[in-house]
């Protein structure tokens, strides 16, 4: 009798599942009409982050439920209906959990790659997604679904917290980039979330600032880099930004997320919240922001509540449900993919010391100083930084790599020997610095400030007659400035500028080298853009490394040895002066930090630049200012120089009706095999819009590695509806009639050919 019981039994379910529709099985149609209004919340608005209790009404910062810990959240399984959980996880520097496990003996590191600006920097969109397709190898093989990178903000201030994550100062650059970056990533069979959409350029008061930005400068700089994405790549899901855009939030942001976003640009996928991004529920659900994340219980109740009294339209409410599910429908965990927890570290380990290599930006090399003579085996190593590299930024962006090569251990790996001496002083050091850093951290009660970027040691400094011996004693010395930044909080001057005891070292460590004949090389290892006006005459070669992930040490070291030819370029301009930049008069210039981790609080302030931002430099944004109103640099957006030379030559622009194709040769004139970026900028006809660039980046590619002697024919593709401006009295994208220039080169103060062309209409 109770085996017959159990056969009944089981007949019951297996027909109450036959009846009931199972993702996938069923249209999604018929998924979502067997939805209560409760499930359908629950997969729009995320399961909060491990940490908080059930009755709680916020999130707190933690783990996504124990499933791949260290995520950053995960969505409600609806398991009668076939639905399963959907992991999301940082970020653009690689895959972000947490390395170890309570009661696990193994170990969960990710691959630290170079930050989003080191790899712009490259202008190599092939290696970028290689790039890409490493990180996308980790995010599918620890089990993560979603990446929540790439990161595509534009640069419109140097001391933005977060312009590590992003790529350039110019948003051709930072969408091609982010583009490769998208299809790498996603070739994995796993998503991507391009962010912060829009407008995103500064950290302080970051949810609850108010950009205001003219129609014409949001299309023309601020989404342009994401509308090349979105219709190059087809990113997975957009996350919405926290700021007030023009008054509304983005997340609730209808223009932003439905008309232009969706309509305009033909976006399919999903969009989520930046985390405890939003206010209003509703109107997030209105506006086409799909997920909530990574939700709370208060935002649960909020959502069901106004489902029950018909405050919220259930044609919305579903719409949302079904791009969520179709979201899901692609993801590994939905196709029951068995995720292995081995990725291949060592293999990924070489493509970020590659692509690092080819991030970095040599931008002074007086009297052939580097690569350094056969001859220079001992090397003086000055600064903090050289024995504690830098591999990336602080927050969200930051990732948990099994280890950071060193300057000091990549130039031992090299075969240089770097001063035992100096070695044992800077331990001693960094030892005392380290304690009372510490110390000073420790004392601050602001619960807040353990979120902030850890501040950097101060630098030791030497006595006349130390410097004299480490001059004599070795054969070029080597100075690493470091700096570091993170989410929470934009940067101070003190952190653009050059301090008191690193102007100290530069002029003492250059006076005792050059007295003895001897080089110094200075090694940027740093966050983005600072002030090398002052003192850039001093060494005679600098090499901005920028943050170059877990094997910097070793790819400072593979180009200071020549084993590699420096192809990295700027994809922002180093200004001779802070205050240069048009946005510095409205940027909250060394503001207190506005650390906040719950959800937005709907505060709106009148308070310039902390309340609300005005972009009054309009499409000014870095060289599009410094290029058009002739205000000197101290390197141009584009600069990067080579062991090489190249020559530019042959330059021909065709008509192809839609399109133009323009096409030079590029010549490698010198002695060292080495690649060329070819940068294609375009000069409009004043018009209705009247007040244009002088020239704006149309193109680029970067060449093959050329041997000496030999020629590379670059091939670029523009379309005429890119050299548009935005008029703001039709809102409408406008091509004048009249004469273009054609500028091609090799920075934008460094054009080598020009051709014109002109358009009728």
């Amino acid at each position: 009798m109770k085996k017959n019981h159990y056969l009944v039994l089981a007949g019951v379910l297996m027909a109450s599942c036959a009846s009931t529709p199972q993702l996938g099985n069923s249209s999604i149609e018929d998924v979502i009409a067997q939805m209560s209004n409760e499930e359908k919340a629950k997969l729009l608005v995320g399961t909060g982050m491990e940490g908080r209790e059930e009755n709680t009404d916020e999130a707190i910062v933690g783990e996504a439920r124990g499933i791949v810990p260290g995520a950053g959240a995960v969505t409600y399984p609806i398991e009668h209906l076939g639905i399963p959980t959907m992991v999301l996880g940082d970020g653009p520097a690689g895959l972000r959990i947490s390395p170890t496990r309570e009661n696990d003996s193994l170990t969960y590191y990710c691959t630290h790659f170079p930050v989003g600006t080191a790899l712009a920097s490259t202008w190599n969109q092939q290696l970028v997604e290689e790039v890409g397709s490493c990180i996308g190898n980790e995010v599918l093989e620890y089990g993560v679904d979603v990446l929540l990178a790439p990161a595509l903000n534009i640069h419109r201030n140097p001391l933005c917290g977060r312009n590590f994550e992003y790529y350039s100062e110019d948003p051709l650059v930072s969408g091609k980039i982010a583009a490769a970056y998208v299809k790498g990533v996603q070739s994995n069979g796993v998503g991507t979330s391009v962010k912060h959409f829009a407008a995103n350029s500064q950290e302080t008061n970051r949810k609850n600032n108010n950009a205001v930005v003219s129609e014409r400068a949001l299309r023309e700089i601020y989404l342009k880099g994401f509308e090349i994405v979105v219709k190059e790549a087809q990113p997975w899901t957009v996350m919405s930004s926290y700021n007030y855009i023009n008054g509304t939030y983005a997340s609730e942001n209808k223009w932003l997320l439905t008309d232009v976003l969706r309509d305009e640009w033909g976006f399919k996928g999903a969009v989520m919240t930046d985390w405890f991004g939003g206010l209003d529920v509703v109107a997030q659900m209105n506006a086409g922001n799909d997920m909530i994340e990574p939700g709370s219980n208060k935002q649960l109740r909020e959502l069901i509540a106004a489902m029950d009294s018909n405050k919220v339209n259930m044609d919305v409410i579903d719409r949302n449900v079904k791009r969520v599910l179709e979201l899901i429908q692609k993801t590994p965990r939905y196709h029951g993919y068995a995720y292995s927890n081995k990725p291949d570290l060592k293999a990924h380990a070489a493509v970020t010391r590659q692509s690092a290599t080819e991030g970095m930006v040599l931008l002074k090399n007086e009297g052939k100083a580097l690569p350094l003579s056969e001859s220079a085996k001992h090397i003086a190593l000055f600064g903090c930084t050289s024995y504690d590299f830098i591999a990336g930024g602080t927050g969200s962006g930051d990732v948990h790599h099994a280890y950071v090569v060193s300057l000091e251990d990549g130039l031992k790996s090299a075969g240089y020997t770097p001063d035992v001496q100096m070695k044992e002083m800077y331990s001693r050091f960094l030892e005392t610095e380290k304690a009372r850093l510490a110390d000073a951290r420790a004392k601050n009660t602001d619960p807040m400030a353990a979120h902030l970027p850890v501040e950097r040691p101060d630098e030791m400094l030497f006595s006349t007659a130390e410097l004299k011996s480490l001059a004599q004693a070795n054969d070029v010395a080597l100075i690493t400035l470091g700096r570091s930044s993170g989410e929470f909080a934009d940067r101070s001057t003190s952190n653009f500028n050059i301090t008191e005891k690193e102007r100290t070292l530069l002029d003492s460590v250059c006076a005792a080298f050059h007295a003895v004949g001897k080089k110094v090389v200075v090694i940027l290892n740093i966050t983005g853009v600072i002030e090398t006006q002052s003192w850039k005459n001093l060494p005679d070669a600098i090499l901005c490394a920028w943050m170059s992930g877990q094997e910097g040490g070793n790819s400072v070291a593979d180009i200071l040895s020549g084993k590699a030819n420096p192809s990295g370029k700027l994809t922002m301009t180093f200004p001779a002066r802070l205050e240069d930049h048009l946005s510095t008069a409205n940027f909250p210039v060394d503001a207190p930090a506005m650390v906040q981790l719950g959800p937005q609080s709907g505060k709106k302030s009148d308070e310039p630049n902390i309340g609300i931002t005005k972009y009054e430099e309009g499409v000014y944004v870095g060289y599009r200012h410094f290029d058009t109103h002739q205000v000197p640099v101290s390197y141009p957006f584009g600069y990067g120089l080579s062991y090489t030379t190249f020559s530019f030559s042959n330059l021909s622009v065709k008509d192809l009706g839609e399109t133009y194709e323009v096409s030079v040769d590029i010549a490698n004139t010198g002695q060292t095999a080495g690649k060329e970026v070819v940068q294609l900028y375009v000069s409009a006809p004043v018009g209705k819009v009247t007040d244009k660039p002088v020239h704006e980046l149309r193109a680029f590619a970067k060449t093959s590695a050329l041997e000496p002697g030999k020629k590379e024919t670059v091939n670029l593709i523009v379309k005429k509806t890119d050299l548009s401006s935005f008029d703001e009295n039709t809102h409408q994208w406008v091509l004048e009639s009249g004469k273009y220039v054609f500028e091609v080169g090799a920075s934008s103060k460094d054009i080598m050919l020009k051709e014109e062309i002109n358009i009728t209409k």
